[in-house]
């Protein structure tokens, strides 16, 4: 097809489109993969010296077996190992009547009666110093005549000795401590 344009930067942007269109048309083909040198040889670079080559071998018509495949080492190949591999890799699939006994017993452990509880409860200080909320969702559900709990909302407040309020003294660090609380919880 030609077209004809008046404008001069369209012909040199036709010229750069067709030749890219010829080369890469003729990028079907590629280099074929490298293998790895062996490190004892010394790299080649350049032109090879030739060796003592074999007298050339009779062409015979008796039919060959084919040659052995030899590994390639290239990212195809590993792809292909990899899938290979993967039916031992995955989990077994499971039939559709499985999967809904599985579902059936997940929902029945979930399926626990629970109610939710507001209250404010104090959560005590853990041996690793942070708050221990489920004991005081515990302790929340505990207070109204149900076994556990399970805490769905807490809040914290800043308690301080009244040495803050004195005029000019500076603020020390073991002056105020922050205390949680669970405010709601889930009981069981």
């Amino acid at each position: 097809m030609m077209v004809r344009s008046g404008n001069p930067v369209a012909r040199p942007a036709m010229a750069l489109c067709t030749l890219l269109s010829v080369l890469l048309g003729t990028a079907g083909r590629g280099w074929p993969q490298a293998t790895a040198p062996s490190p004892s040889a010394p790299p080649a670079l350049g032109l090879q010296e030739a060796g003592p080559q074999a007298p050339p071998q009779p062409v015979t018509s008796a039919p060959s077996a084919p040659p052995a495949r030899e590994e390639n080492p290239g990212l195809i190949n590993e792809m292909g190992k990899l899938f290979d591999k993967l039916p031992s890799i995955l989990p077994p699939i499971k039939s559709p009547g499985e999967t809904a006994k599985d579902a059936g017993d997940a929902l029945s452990r979930l399926a626990k009666p629970s109610v939710m509880i507001s209250g404010r409860v104090s959560c005590p200080a853990s041996p690793n110093g942070a708050p221990d909320c489920k004991a005081a969702a515990d302790q929340l559900c505990q207070s109204k005549g149900y076994q556990e709990g399970k805490s769905l909302n807490a809040d914290s407040a800043e308690k301080c000795s009244a040495k803050v309020l004195i005029p000019g003294r500076q603020r020390k660090p073991d002056d105020c401590r922050t205390d949680t609380y669970v405010t709601r919880a889930l009981c069981q």
